[in-house]
């Protein structure tokens, strides 16, 4: 029976971790609306602005721009064998604005700032810090983690744009200079594309920035003591909040696309 007693224990530990999971994000959603009236706190945001947006800009233009060229590497010989090739530049954007841009983005964002959350509150953690910080009657999430999660929220829709914008770049580029395919064909049935789907990526990484700012702040706050502990909840944060982008993108995609297909029915490029 003491299989059973241990499928039980961490059946138990995995719903109060979830519970505990749900408090944390909670209070961070408590702080918000103070998080952006009062100056104080908008000078805490501040440098999180630097940290998670002006320091991403490389990671996500070079991940941008080679998620577009092989896109085009694997695609353009078949619309060439088949003689569409005015129908390539149309779906190369729109893959890259709609699912590859986005998501992609989103799991390097996850290892470069979501990993630096992890590891910096963590850290605090582990040196005692934040609980200096309740000890002189201040809420650690309020000072800690609200900065942190509007940053993500605010600023990796545009860091997804960058990304969108250099994969579309880099699929025009290795699909006329490269494959010879015309700039005119590339750009023939991009006109049928709307602002639903220029802001479709950036609408889903909205979310995608909440669920892993608050995974990784969480995973920061609650991890154990030690380097060792430190460094397990960098990778769980990395693993857990590349896995709900993935889950998360399946049922905004679903959603958005009934939505779409609600407003402006189904629509098929000619």
């Amino acid at each position: 029976m003491n299989w059973i007693a241990g499928i039980g224990a961490v059946t138990v530990n995995r719903i109060s971790a979830f519970g505990d999971f749900c408090r944390f994000c909670g209070q961070t959603l408590s702080f918000l609306y103070e998080g952006l009236t009062r100056w104080k706190n908008l000078q805490r945001l501040f440098p999180q602005f630097f940290i998670v947006g002006t320091e991403s800009v490389p990671v996500v233009m070079i991940t941008g721009a080679f998620v577009g060229m092989v896109l085009s590497v694997q695609t353009v010989m078949q619309f060439k064998g088949i003689g569409r090739d005015d129908l390539l530049g149309s779906v190369l954007i729109l893959s890259v604005l709609r699912e590859l841009g986005p998501v992609l983005a989103g799991v390097m964002l996850a290892g470069r700032v979501g990993g630096g959350l992890t590891a910096e509150l963590g850290t605090m953690r582990v040196t005692e810090q934040i609980d200096a910080l309740r000890a002189m009657g201040a809420d650690p999430v309020r000072v800690l983690v609200v900065p942190r999660f509007l940053a993500c929220v605010l600023l990796i829709p545009v860091l997804v744009m960058y990304a969108d914008f250099m994969g579309v770049l880099g699929g025009y580029v290795v699909s006329v200079f490269i494959y010879g395919v015309s700039s005119a064909s590339f750009f023939r049935q991009a006109h049928l594309l709307g602002y639903f789907d220029i802001f479709y990526g950036p609408l889903k990484s909205v979310f995608f920035g909440a669920v892993m700012s608050l995974i990784c702040c969480y995973k920061g706050f609650r991890c154990r003591p030690g380097a060792a502990g430190v460094g397990r909840a960098c990778t769980e944060s990395f693993v857990a909040s590349s896995m709900a982008i993935l889950a998360l993108n399946f049922f905004l995609g679903m959603l958005l696309n009934s939505i779409y297909a609600f407003l402006y029915g189904s629509r098929q490029f000619v």
